[in-house]
């Protein structure tokens, strides 16, 4: 064998011995990587300032969450109780917060088979949670969704304009899957009160007005119809009318009156829409 050859040949076999060592270690040698399903939980101490009675509901809330986020139980015999819609009824569910909660239906749409199914202080996710045992299961034929004031304020739980439009989408998906026509609504422009000066900013009303800006988008995207209060409700600044609201938040009996034939127009187009 000719010297080069040799040589080349001695390295090969070389670096064939060191890949061969390599594989052939001992097993303790190989120290394996512990096993994580996820990272670490954090915790978080909340010491923003609720006042002498949303401090202790929050509290009292808690523990109740823990065992039903979605909090199904509320509304879940009253569910059981309903009957299947008559022939031809134009059943509609109402499922959002609290604004919807105290919305009187049977006062404001007299003769209407319209459902109430709002929970004071939830936001969308836990709305999202219970959207099928709330609407789908009353087989409505159109579903009227508003929420997301809470998640802005962070009263429960904190989500993003993102989460907020992801949430109220998902539930869109669901009643759109069961033939169930959608409305959109905006969320209610905000204000301050004579009583709680400078809580504007906390409740964010450039932030509310972004989310309705792409819930008007996402209603004309996918054919939805869209409920939009503001024009009946704001005052020039795009806050709420003073006289319209006691708390900055809820409308009075004159901000309902208001939205009543908005969401009726919109009911009626979701529904004309429909095969």
């Amino acid at each position: 064998m000719r010297p080069r050859l040799r040589a080349i040949t001695g390295v090969m076999a070389g670096v064939l011995a060191a890949a061969m060592a390599v594989t052939t270690l001992p097993a303790r040698a190989q120290t394996p990587v512990p096993y994580q399903s996820s990272p670490e939980r954090r915790t978080i101490q909340d010491d923003r300032a609720w006042g002498p009675w949303l401090g202790p509901f929050r509290e009292k809330l808690v523990p109740s969450m823990m065992q039903d986020f979605g909090e199904r139980y509320i509304y879940a015999p009253a569910d059981a109780a309903l009957p299947p819609p008559a022939k031809g009824e134009q059943r509609v569910v109402f499922i959002g917060d609290s604004i919807t909660d105290l919305w009187d239906l049977a006062r404001f749409f007299p003769g209407k088979p319209y459902i109430n199914r709002g929970i004071g202080s939830q936001v969308t996710a836990q709305m999202l949670v219970r959207f099928t045992q709330d609407v789908v299961a009353l087989h409505p034929r159109a579903v009227v969704i508003l929420g997301g004031v809470n998640d802005v304020t962070g009263f429960l739980q904190v989500e993003s304009a993102d989460s907020v439009v992801s949430n109220i989408a998902a539930m869109a998906d669901i009643a759109r899957a069961h033939g169930i026509a959608v409305v959109l609504c905006s969320i209610l422009p905000v204000t301050d009160t004579a009583t709680q000066r400078d809580n504007v900013a906390q409740r964010k009303p450039t932030e509310l007005r972004a989310i309705n800006a792409r819930l008007a988008a996402l209603a004309k995207a996918r054919g939805y119809a869209f409920a939009d209060y503001a024009p009946a409700l704001a005052a020039p600044d795009g806050l709420m009318q003073q006289g319209l609201t006691r708390d900055g938040i809820h409308p009075l009996s004159a901000g309902y009156a208001r939205m009543v034939p908005i969401v009726q127009a919109a009911i009626e187009t979701a529904l004309s829409r429909q095969p």
